[in-house]
């Protein structure tokens, strides 16, 4: 047992409990002291599942470790099936929603359309989802969506949408009167018996078909209709058949086919986030895109991604109402065969369905990351440093972070920058130039050690606090300089200190012979990339300033008695140094007066007046 349980003082209790325990299928339940429910799991095998939690040769999480130590009671469901036991574990999870078990909420912003539970049920849209036996279609993430669908039910059928109870006998005893919806053919009045019970239910169920999905019967069912109506010689019906066929097919040609072949799917797939996971589920049918959604899924015991994805659609299903005989998912899953059918993305339908949903669940991951950005950002900023921490194998979070870069043309103006960032942003008020003073030539190991240890030794002499972490842009040469530096100035081991090489994104650590891979969609690796491009554009813009006024000089400043001033007025008046030359001296004395202009002219007619 467990040093956790030992600890437990229902201890004895339970025990006796673990004893007796079945070999069955089954749900298990762990009570708190208060009575209340903690924990609902299922198994294949109770007693081995159960035991599991209490061994000491099990490495348990942190949160497992103290569940065990909270359990009081534990109670058992013995079924005959694995996947009675999977639905029941899910029903008593959304009924007594655990402390420690995954959940997923029904998402009220998401909107449905009901078929109300009535001898005349009504089709209406709802954002809440209540058990009364009513049927529920959706959800539709997407209002235009929602909004094309009712619209063409609306324009098919004719159902009535009000509000008020109805029922068979309250409609024989004559308690209703038809509203303006049947004088304008919107409704087939059943309120004042213009239709019968089974007649109006005819129409529902195509409705419920078109929920569905199921536009190909429905198509079918129209063309014979008009077909009959036309052998009869009934031609106004067959026209108006025809004219619900034509607004049939309008729709299902702007609807989202995925799928040339007629598929009935459900397709799931997840992105790994944060310890968590972000999943997307996406129902075809007849290889049409019906619904979409994504979730976030957190992880409550230390569950991993595959557990965690396994709840998700277990959850998605009895929470939807889909009920799919077949499901494509990205690995094959612990869920039993009579349950659902698994398929892997081996055709190439399946493949581009799992694709999509891949590409729905990063987007919907990219999608979080924004609003928690955007809402709290100071949140989003530490989480950040804290991954940083992580990916890095930094000794601190990088709260505090300073990158090197250099800028030459062949060894002339040499400049370098240093930024700042702070909390993950730039600190544009503490960025850095650097004139090169002790390198000649194009050097730009050199460069790199001259400017780590002035800035690093400045800070060490004023006593200013040092960086969480030092990045220099540049490979193992660059680091090497830099890493010198600091062991010059007695610092290396107080500082962290990384390369990024351009060329393949790699991070070089001191001492290490191979770089280190991160991913090229980690948010550590975009942080490095950002503070890196920082550094480049601060630091050539300040080349280029300095590149412009040495042009400046060596054509106009090397004219005695003439400085930057005046040979920038030359030449904003005269556009170009040939212009100043070929410049009259009249125009000249104009310009900058009579004694400059003098000796601007002398310089470049010197000739002509020897």
């Amino acid at each position: 047992m467990t040093d956790d349980f030992s600890a437990n003082p229902f201890r004895s209790r339970i025990e006796t409990i673990l004893k007796t325990l079945p070999s069955s299928p089954g749900v298990y339940q762990y009570f708190d002291k208060e009575g209340n429910v903690i924990y609902v799991g299922k198994a294949k095998n109770l007693k081995n599942r159960v035991l599991s939690y209490f061994r000491s040769e099990n490495n348990h999480s942190a949160k497992t470790r103290i569940l065990v130590r909270k359990i009081a009671d534990i109670k058992l469901i013995v079924v005959s099936s694995e996947t009675e036991a999977l639905l029941l574990e899910c029903n008593l999870i959304k009924k007594f929603k655990p402390r420690y078990n995954i959940l997923l909420k029904d998402d009220k912003s998401y909107p449905w359309i009901c078929v109300s539970n009535e001898d005349f049920p009504r089709v209406f849209t709802t954002r809440q989802r209540k058990h009364d036996g009513s049927l529920y279609f959706g959800p539709y993430p997407s209002g235009r969506q929602l909004k094309e669908i009712t619209d063409l039910i609306r324009k098919l059928f004719r159902y009535r949408t009000c509000s008020q109870p109805m029922s068979v006998q309250s409609v024989e005893l004559g308690k209703h009167k038809a509203c303006l919806n049947y004088q304008i053919k919107l409704c087939n009045a059943p309120c004042e018996a213009c239709v019968s019970k089974e007649e109006y239910a005819e129409t529902i169920n195509e409705i419920k078909k078109i929920l569905r999905g199921d536009f190909n019967h429905i198509k079918r069912e129209l063309k014979n209709q008009m077909s009959d109506y036309a052998s009869q010689l009934l031609f106004e019906k067959a026209e108006q058949v025809k004219q619900r066929l034509v607004l049939l097919e309008n729709y299902t040609a702007k609807t989202v086919i995925i799928s040339d072949s007629m598929l009935d799917v459900e397709v799931y797939d997840y992105v790994p986030f944060e310890g968590n996971i972000v999943v997307n589920a996406m129902k075809i049918v007849g290889g049409c895109l019906i619904g979409s959604v994504s979730m976030q899924v957190n992880c409550k015991l230390g569950e991993s991604s595959e557990e965690l994805f396994t709840q998700a659609i277990i959850q998605t299903r009895e929470n939807l109402s889909w009920n799919a005989k077949e499901i494509v998912v990205p690995q094959l899953l612990d869920l039993p065969q009579e349950y659902v059918k698994q398929s892997l993305a081996q055709t190439a339908n399946r493949k581009h369905l799992l694709e999509l949903c891949h590409r729905n669940a990063m987007f919907a991951k990219s999608d979080k990351i924004k609003q928690e950005s955007l809402i709290d950002p100071e949140r989003w900023s530490n989480r950040l440093v804290e991954q940083m921490q992580k990916d890095l194998q930094l000794p601190k979070p990088p709260y505090h972070m300073e990158c090197f870069d250099n800028s030459n043309i062949q060894g002339e103006y040499p400049v370098a920058s240093c930024v700042v960032f702070r909390n993950c942003k730039p600190s544009n008020r503490e960025y850095k130039h650097f004139n090169i003073k002790t390198v000649e030539g194009p050097d730009d190991f050199a460069s790199m050690r001259e400017i780590v240890y002035r800035r690093y030794g400045r800070l060490k002499a004023e006593g200013k606090p040092l960086p969480d972490l030092v990045i220099v842009d540049g490979g193992k040469g660059q680091l090497s300089a830099a890493v010198e530096s600091l062991t010059a100035l007695g610092l290396m081991g107080e500082v962290p200190i990384i390369g990024i090489a351009k060329r393949l994104e790699e991070i070089f650590f001191p001492g290490e012979q191979y770089p280190l891979c991160v991913d090229k969609r980690s948010n550590s690796l975009k942080v490095i990339q950002h503070i890196r491009d920082e550094a480049h554009r601060f630091g050539i813009t300040f080349h280029r300033n300095k590149r412009s006024k040495g042009t400046f000089r060596t054509e106009l400043c090397d004219i005695e008695g003439i400085g930057e001033a005046t040979a920038q007025t030359l030449l904003l008046r005269f556009k170009s140094v040939k212009q100043i030359s070929e410049a009259s001296l009249e125009d000249l004395v104009r310009s900058i007066g009579k004694s400059k202009a003098a000796k601007v002219y002398n310089h470049y007619h010197k000739d002509i007046l020897q």
